[in-house]
């Protein structure tokens, strides 16, 4: 299997299918590089070169104790682009992936960068404070890592069962499948990379690397998300970015590029001929 070893000696593993403009997924906690198969897949079919890894301590990636905050998330991503040389390339990412994409472009520069996505993205700053009143009580974070610690398992299964996927609305049909696919992932990867991953994705302010960052970004968030709410997130995000463009949606979840992947596709692709 392809991996790059970085500096600090962490394998991170990545796919990388076919030729032509590049396009860089990073996925969502506690996830891997497979949540972006339906994504993946269709960009392949129209002629995008499509490379994803799993981050660090996350699925098959090294399961190694530290570095799980958003600098070396983005340090990682930096490798994986130089590893294989790309240009022109475009980076979408989902939720904790989408601080990652903010972080590396605001970090490392977005020259060689054609434009980037952000998904139901953590940025700017998830965590509630007096100077950001919309964003989520640490108390909630908190008992996410007492679930995590107590029943990794069984935590894992509550998520994609409820409110990542919006499974647990009136209405909502489940698909087993999904949330089986989800338990799947987070359970390869790592308790102690997952477990920092929570502080890494709530606590970690990203407004100064959005206002860096000087390529087109499509934002894209449901005012219905669960886990990163909409009003601390997606329009803060837009604006702070110099090139950014707000797709609001009604009615998806979190969870919305696998949910509806046949929308978020098609909104994506045309953002990217646009």
């Amino acid at each position: 299997m392809p991996y790059v070893t970085t500096r600090d000696g962490v394998e991170i593993f990545y796919k990388d299918w076919g030729s032509g403009q590049p396009i860089v997924f990073s996925h969502g906690w506690p996830l891997s590089g497979d949540d972006w198969d339906a994504q993946m897949l269709f960009f392949l079919g129209q002629g995008y070169r499509v490379i994803a890894h799993d981050r660090r301590g996350h699925g098959r990636s090294s399961q190694v104790a530290e570095g799980h905050d958003m600098d070396h998330y983005a340090d990682d991503l930096k490798a994986v682009t130089e590893h294989l040389g790309l240009r022109d390339a475009i980076h979408i990412g989902h939720s904790t992936g989408g601080g990652e994409v903010a972080h590396y472009l605001g970090r490392h520069g977005d020259q060689g960068v054609a434009k980037a996505v952000l998904v139901s993205a953590v940025t700017p700053f998830m965590l509630q404070t007096e100077g950001n009143p919309e964003g989520t009580p640490k108390s909630v974070f908190d008992e996410f890592q007492a679930q995590l610690a107590a029943n990794r398992a069984q935590f894992y299964l509550d998520v994609p069962t409820g409110p990542f996927y919006g499974f647990d609305q009136p209405g909502a049909k489940p698909s087993e499948g999904s949330i089986r696919n989800w338990w799947r992932q987070g359970m390869m990867g790592g308790a102690k990379a997952q477990h920092d991953g929570i502080v890494a994705f709530s606590q970690t302010d990203l407004s100064d690397s959005l206002r860096r960052i000087s390529i087109p970004v499509l934002v894209m968030h449901s005012e219905d998300d669960q886990i990163v709410p909409y009003a601390a997130a997606g329009p803060k995000a837009a604006k702070l970015l110099r090139n950014g463009t707000l797709k609001t949606y009604q009615g998806l979840p979190h969870g919305m590029h696998t949910t509806h992947a046949e929308t978020i596709n098609a909104d994506i692709l045309a953002f990217l001929r646009g």
